[in-house]
């Protein structure tokens, strides 16, 4: 991965995709040396990232032939005492040793004095005085009933927990539909769901609606149940809101043997504030692992922001990204919130209209090089795992390789998406719609670089916004999503929400995601416990049986859904490459476009049906409708004949060769040749 060092270096890839970048080719060398350099400053010699990534195997407990040896990171400490239920929280028993480099060590005779479940936390005595904290390697979290006080607790069971998934390899080649679910709310009832139950009764439902990939929020340790899990505490402990660590492992077992990849949402862009719960100023000292000063907080999440421009921050979260593909056999990561992580200002309030935004004195370049020794430690680790990243302000590189001058992501979220139909439909009026501006949308992407294209995740759906099944449909969601009962408003609604995910999916990038539930439109929105609400969970739960019971139109929509995604698989659309526009027409709310040899038409005109609407063809010959949004299972009325065969014909020098073909009002249509 070395670059050529003489007068004439190896022309960096990025240039050939990006022209544009040109002016800036000496920052783009320059992200390259500094990812050269922290690796050599990082590894010894002969040493790979997997290897130096490996202070979970350090650190925290350990089982050994006499005992247990338990080790911490704490440079700033000045006494340290292990403390916990096995010595009656005794906090001068049990006094670890410092032994160089900011380390500290102890170690407990009898393999049996740790018991599995025993409640265990460190004394930390520093220049701020004595504290009792939770190590910060912990695995397994818990809270007391009473106290409400959290605890590491040792997961030592006599079994240890058998995988069964030696079989299974993600495939880089085949491109995510991906399922975006929280464990805690997946259950119908008022209460936080488990592991079991996810792995029992929404893993058949993933595998069954045509998801290949998993993606699981909210898994690292949350002490406040509505952060939604982005306000992380304990980075190495799978959340005990849902059950217990071998609970996980046979959720992501059985989750491979479906043949489903699990993605974990990772949270290294900051940490909850909290000390008695989190790493926060564990060894004294607030800038152990953030930032010092007021450039450590941040300033609209009001959590704690990384360092990482020290070696020990770093090789803390490579650490975490190890443990959590090797204990756990996650297959690769969405990673939380790289716009905050990259820009000392957190990419608040920029717009990023200029290309000088990305290589200015706001850009934190110590984020960028520990993202690419991420993206590359993951992909070292596990071949096939996918990288993700959650970055809007478009980065030049993101996706591409490390060795192209990239950060070495394999996706990114297409986050414009979601703004562009909740502004669109907010403030158009139906039969308005910028139908020039949908399109640009959807194919707007870095060159060479991959996006993961969606509707709606989580963040649309929270509370103070709307799903779009709820923004289209308003009230009436309650009492007019029966399907005996006509309802001009919801068909409207039901009507939408399928061209909007059709188009997406069709022509928006080169993976998918939808957050459960709203596949199927799961009506209102996500409102976790809190004293605001009553701490009710009304809110914080999916409603399965809306689309299960057979008298509502929910049912409808998860049709739509399993035949979109059907035929996605089956044509190989989003291995098809850049959508390419055949017809547009703005008074006409008319947009049809090409992609892996099916052509997509979509009438967005509330009233105006299409009688005769001529399509050109990518190729001479006879087409038939292969999916029809007005489909009676979709919702629809049945109004366009799918046994009638197109045959293609002559028309103009504009639109060449095509077919005349009637679309209904608000319908899509997806044709291929036969």
């Amino acid at each position: 991965m070395e670059e050529v060092t003489n007068k004439n270096p190896r022309k960096l890839k990025i240039l050939e995709y990006d022209p544009a970048l040109a002016s800036f080719e000496g920052e783009l060398r320059e992200r390259m040396k500094r990812y050269r350099r922290r690796k050599r400053q990082l590894l010894a010699d002969g040493q790979s990232l997997s290897d130096f990534a490996s202070g979970h195997l350090y650190y925290g407990f350990h089982k050994t032939k006499t005992g247990w040896v338990y080790r911490e990171w704490a440079p700033g400490a000045k006494e340290m005492h292990l403390i916990g239920d096995f010595n009656g929280w005794d906090r001068t028993s049990h006094p670890m040793k410092p032994v160089g480099n900011g380390n500290w060590e102890i170690e407990i005779p009898g393999r049996r004095t740790l018991r599995h479940l025993s409640n265990v936390k460190v004394c930390v005595t520093s220049e701020r005085g004595t504290e009792d904290r939770i190590p910060l390697y912990a695995t397994y979290v818990t809270q007391d009933e009473k106290t409400h006080s959290f605890s590491a607790t040792v997961w030592n069971p006599r079994k240890t927990f058998t995988w069964t998934d030696e079989s299974f390899r993600p495939r880089r080649n085949v491109p995510p539909l991906i399922y975006e679910a929280h464990v805690g709310m997946a259950t119908e009832e008022e209460r936080v769901g488990t592991y079991a139950e996810f792995t029992r009764d929404i893993l058949p439902r993933i595998k069954q609606d045509g998801y290949n990939t998993v993606q699981l929020m909210a898994i690292m340790e949350h002490p406040y149940y509505a952060s939604f899990g982005y306000q992380v505490s304990n980075f190495f402990a799978a959340s005990s809101w849902y059950g217990t660590p071998d609970d996980l492992k046979a959720l992501v077992n059985e989750a491979h043997r479906l043949g489903l990849t699990v993605l974990l949402d990772l949270v290294h862009s900051h940490a909850v504030k909290n000390t008695a719960e989190g790493i926060n100023g564990f060894d004294g000292r607030d800038d152990q692992f953030f930032k010092a000063g007021a450039a450590g907080d941040h300033p609209a999440w009001g959590s704690k922001v990384f360092d990482y421009g020290k070696n020990g921050v770093v090789h803390f979260l490579l650490s975490n990204i190890k443990f959590w593909i090797e204990e756990y056999h996650f297959d690769g990561f969405r990673f939380d919130g790289v716009t905050s992580m990259i820009y000392q200002d957190h990419g608040l309030g920029s717009a990023f209209t200029d290309y000088r935004q990305y290589f200015s004195m706001n850009t934190d370049v110590d984020a960028l090089t520990y993202l690419q020794l991420a993206t590359e430690l993951t992909h070292e680790l596990k071949r096939g795992s996918v990288c993700i990243a959650e970055e809007m302000s478009g980065m030049p590189g993101m996706c591409l390789p490390i060795r192209d001058g990239g950060i070495g992501f394999d996706y990114r979220l297409a986050m414009g998406l979601p703004d562009f139909y909740i502004k669109t439909i907010k403030e158009k009026e139906d039969g308005h719609w910028d139908i020039g501006r949908l399109y640009y949308e959807l194919i707007s992407r870095r060159p060479g670089e991959k996006v993961i294209a969606y509707a709606e995740s989580h963040d649309q759906a929270l509370v103070g916004d709307k799903t779009i099944m709820f923004r289209l449909a308003d009230k009436e969601m309650y009492w007019g999503m029966d399907r005996a009962d006509p309802n001009i408003l919801v068909e409207r609604a039901v009507a939408l929400h399928k061209m909007i995910r059709l188009v997406t999916i069709a022509a928006g990038g080169d993976g998918y995601l939808n957050f459960m539930g709203n596949e199927f439109g799961h009506p209102e929105w996500i409102d976790f416990p809190r004293e605001g609400n009553g701490w009710s969970f009304a809110h914080a739960r999916r409603l399965w049986s809306l689309a299960d019971n057979g008298f509502l139109r929910y049912e409808l929509l998860g049709n739509f859904d399993k035949a979109m995604l059907r035929l996605v698989r089956q044509y190989g659309v989003l291995q098809g490459g850049m959508a390419r526009c055949l017809r547009q027409h703005e008074a006409d709310q008319v947009l049809v476009f090409e992609k892996a040899g099916c052509v997509f038409v979509f009438n967005f005109h509330p009233t105006n049906s299409q009688a005769g609407l001529f399509v050109p063809a990518p190729q001479l010959g006879d087409y038939r409708v292969v999916l029809s949004s007005d489909d009676k299972e979709f919702g629809g009325y049945e109004r366009v004949d799918k046994s009638v065969v197109y045959h293609t014909w002559s028309k103009d020098p504009q639109l060449g060769d095509g077919f005349p073909v009637y679309v209904p009002a608000r319908t899509a249509l997806v044709l291929r040749k036969v």
